[in-house]
C-alpha cells in the first residue's frame, strides 16, 4: 500500500500562479518560495497523495 504523504500546491501572488510543485512539508516550502517571490502564498491542490501520483501531476503541469 502506498503512503499518501505528498502535497500538490500552487504558489500564488495575488491571483496569479507563479509556481506549482509537490512537497511533504507545505510550511517549509512556502518559506523557501517566499524568498524568491515576496508576498505570495501556497494553495494546496486537492488532498495529500502518493509521491508517484504527485510526480505525475507535476509533470502534467509542466507540459501545460
Amino acid at each position: 500500500m502506498s503512503v499518501r504523504d505528498t502535497y500538490k500546491y500552487d504558489f500564488k501572488r495575488g491571483n496569479k500562479i507563479v509556481h506549482s510543485g509537490i512537497t511533504i512539508d507545505l510550511d517549509r516550502r512556502e518559506g523557501e518560495l517566499e524568498q524568491r517571490w515576496s508576498e505570495g502564498h501556497i494553495v494546496q491542490v486537492g488532498r495529500k497523495t502518493t509521491d508517484e501520483a504527485a510526480r505525475e501531476w507535476e509533470k502534467s503541469k509542466r507540459k501545460a
